[in-house]
């Protein structure tokens, strides 16, 4: 008896861990799915001082409820130089503490919230077409699953607020507080999030399982296991790219361990903190992420000027590696095999498109001919890789190909056509807009430029995504695939639109590069459709893609 219902505690206790890591996974996934490309384009904007770009990192921590996602994004602003280390850092360190405000916010008890949160989400979610008022039902089902999560845990461990065994295996964590820091971060680098570890070591703190002083151990290791996470996930970028992660790393993990130090010589006192054990620790991971702020933000000039002092500058180089090819011609005969080494290597085409697209708008602001030319050697492997594509399915033996082998044949080599097209319309055109922009001696306006801007990130959003869905082959994303393209669509007419207001406001600098900014924005607009074919024949297969515009256009070309 007593070992079932050590099965049953542990199984609700597990049950409960899980929906809460799930709940705010869920949560995070609405946000990115409809506001992603509006947080990109704020965060982006918010260098023009310390004290704003600690606010922006704030709020994009609250709405994407993780600071290892804002960190993510901000590593892929600074690979092509939208964000500088100054304002990168600041931007993570007020993460840091919209991330600690979220665990604030998703503690308050109220017993209406859950119900109303569940029932709006639900019908927002199933009643709706638009693809934002869909996100937004999805961020409130998780909103209401993180409180049934919690509630969970709550009821879960009540029966072991007088158990014996409990007391003692807690005092040890009481006693033992690197040990208990260590779980904390290990424990936040399991669910991939601090908002999740942290709400459930105050949970079980709230319960009387945890001791305060051992929870807060255990919360400041979750800070630091955050930390090292951000950085582990954007460990492929350049190191300058990841600077800003490493300093909020040294940062957030050095000082967190030397909070434990000064909690264990004062014998873990956080009365000041609050009266009640549980409000102390949420109110700790708050006062810590503050105070990190507070002391740092003074000093982000020195601590930044050291960094670029310790850095190499070295840029990156080629790697002297010969070319590999994913195209086994030994599996011509086995046509599953043989497909699937084309898509790997339509996958390859697809990441060397992304690079040349984030690489391409720098060209507007500094013209970089070395860049420029790296570019276009890398449009012409594309072009390689495709025609070794054509090829390798050209070798195929399609009277032996069942239907659905035949399909996707057809399928692949239509998306590598569609891939070079990409790719010729960054070198050809991008670049190429880019050098008269410089040789002419022109500038964008500063709304012009901002529309750009904003429109090439909404672009290089929509092509990780067709990656994305290449790889995975999910409908669902498929068809958030094809959504994105249609309000590409939209988005340029607008921007056109204001392109013609500014003209009609004689502003001279929109009438010097008129040719130059309408054309970039219908490569860019080429560049997205081309990326969108991806999701064509999923959507195809799953039925979304019937009684559309879209199908009604593939069924006219064909």
């Amino acid at each position: 008896m007593v070992g079932s219902s050590i099965i049953l505690f542990a199984l609700h206790i597990a049950g409960a861990a899980a929906l809460l890591i799930w709940a705010v996974r869920l949560l995070r996934t609405g946000v990115e799915r409809a506001f992603s490309v509006h947080l990109r384009a704020f965060l982006r904007r918010s260098n023009a001082n310390r004290l704003q770009a600690l606010v922006s990192g704030a709020i994009a921590a609250l709405c994407l409820q993780s600071a290892t996602a804002v960190a993510v994004l901000l590593s892929n602003f600074a690979k092509k130089g939208g964000v500088g280390l100054l304002a990168g850092t600041a931007i993570l360190l007020g993460a840091d503490i919209g991330s600690a405000i979220v665990s604030q916010i998703l503690l308050v008890r109220q017993e209406f919230l859950i119900p109303l949160f569940l029932l709006c989400g639900v019908v927002l979610f199933l009643q709706s077409s638009h693809n934002e008022i869909r996100q937004t039902g999805r961020i409130l089902i998780g909103l209401g699953l993180i409180l049934v999560s919690l509630d969970m845990i709550r009821n879960a461990t009540a029966p072991l607020i007088e158990s014996t065994a409990t007391a003692s295996v807690m005092d040890y964590l009481a006693g033992d507080l690197v040990s208990s820091f260590l779980i904390g971060g290990l424990f936040a680098w399991a669910v991939h999030s601090s908002v999740a570890a942290v709400l459930f070591f105050v949970t079980l703190t709230g319960q009387g399982l945890l001791p305060s002083s051992g929870a807060a151990a255990m919360v400041l290791g979750a800070n630091a296991g955050a930390a090292i996470l951000a950085y582990v996930l954007t460990l492929k970028a350049p190191l300058t790219a990841r600077s800003a992660v490493l300093i909020n790393l040294v940062l957030r993990g050095g000082v967190a361990a030397l909070v434990l130090v000064i909690l264990s010589k004062s014998a873990g006192n956080l009365s000041w903190l609050g009266s009640q054990a549980a409000q102390q620790i949420i109110n700790l991971h708050l006062v810590f992420n503050i105070g990190l702020a507070l002391v740092c933000v003074p000093f982000l000039r020195l601590i930044a000027d050291a960094t670029l002092k310790l850095r190499s500058v070295r840029e990156d180089t080629v790697s002297p590696l010969t070319h590999s090819t994913a195209l086994d011609p030994s599996t011509l005969n086995r046509p599953s095999r043989a497909l699937s080494c084309a898509a790997r290597e339509i996958m390859k085409m697809g990441e060397a498109i992304e690079v040349m697209l984030r690489s391409s708008m720098g060209l507007f602001q500094n013209w970089d001919a070395p860049g420029a030319k790296a570019i276009i050697k890398k449009s012409e492997d594309v072009r390689t890789i495709h025609s070794d594509i054509k090829g390798f399915l050209a070798g195929l033996d399609h009277k032996e190909l069942s239907e659905t082998e035949q399909n996707k044949a057809g399928e692949l080599a239509s998306i590598a056509f569609n891939l070079e097209t990409a790719a010729g319309a960054i070198s050809q055109n991008l670049v190429a807009n880019a050098e008269r922009l410089k040789s002419d001696g022109l500038e964008f306006s500063e709304d012009g430029w901002s529309d750009l801007e904003d429109f090439h990130d909404r672009i290089l959003s929509n092509t990780q995504l067709a990656l994305s869905v290449l790889m995975t082959g999910a409908p669902d994303a498929a068809r958030q695939l094809l959504h994105a393209k249609d309000k590409v669509r939209k988005v340029e007419q607008k921007l056109q639109e204001r392109h013609l207001v500014r003209l009609r406001k004689n502003i001279p600098a929109s009438f010097a590069t008129s040719h130059i900014h309408q054309d970039t924005l219908r490569s860019l607009k080429t560049i997205n459709a081309a990326f969108a074919t991806i999701g064509h024949p999923i959507a195809e297969r799953s039925g979304d893609l019937l009684s559309t515009r879209l199908l009604a256009k593939r069924k006219a070309s064909n």
